[in-house]
């Protein structure tokens, strides 16, 4: 596992020097390394795995959409969302929904960093979240402007969560899904294909939840 994350890190350096970025900022490091996941995660498995804790993973060609943001972190800042989910839910269990959405009684660093809900919830208590639907109820759209390494999440016509990573904004930045066609910021997520590039204009009706910038600096 940590032989993966070393060239996944590798990958995102090789990526941020082509580009001539000098300094670039946490946001575009984690678009970045979501960007870096294209081609090499080709298939998509929800199912619970044993994983090695922390800095676990499971096969770096399959996994979840939950799995390009916390692959993105690990290699384009080398923050560990397993450990940091594991560490707030072992202090603050019942402030997360594992026990009424997955009856579970107890943390499970195995999967617990790996559901939508989780990411939300921990993003929202790091003081990430510009943005969350009131009650729950999702949005028309995100409000205010994206940026790149933005981490969005939302509903999509099946019910299911979902989040993925903002990874372009045309300029003039505008809200995510207001703005239909190539004029549509663009995100790296993983829906059932493996990571791939979309615009967030595909996702239709639109259903928003989150918007978080994180780290927060």
């Amino acid at each position: 596992m940590q032989r993966r994350t070393i060239l996944g890190a590798l990958a995102v350096t090789i990526l941020v020097e082509r580009l001539g970025w000098a300094n670039p900022t946490p946001g575009v490091r984690l678009a970045t390394a979501a960007r870096a996941q294209l081609g090499v995660t080709t298939s998509y498995d929800p199912g619970w795995t044993a994983i090695p804790y922390p800095g676990g993973d499971v096969p770096r060609n399959t996994g979840v959409c939950a799995d390009v943001v916390i692959r993105a972190a690990r290699d384009g800042l080398g923050l560990d969302l397993q450990k940091l989910v594991h560490d707030d839910m072992m202090k603050h269990f019942d402030a997360y929904p594992a026990r009424k959405a997955w009856r579970q009684t107890r943390p499970d660093a195995n999967i617990d960093h790996r559901r939508v809900l989780n990411l939300q919830t921990y993003f929202e208590r790091a003081g990430a979240a510009l943005w969350v639907a009131t009650g729950r109820v999702p949005g028309d759209g995100f409000p205010g402007p994206l940026a790149a390494g933005d981490i969005l999440s939302w509903i999509l016509v099946t019910g299911q969560p979902h989040i993925g990573i903002v990874v372009s904004v045309p300029a003039p930045a505008r809200s995510g899904m207001a703005n239909p066609g190539e004029s549509s910021p663009r995100v790296v997520h993983n829906i059932g294909r493996g990571a791939e590039e979309s615009l967030l204009a595909a996702f239709r009706p639109n259903r928003a939840i989150g918007h978080y910038r994180w780290p927060v600096a």
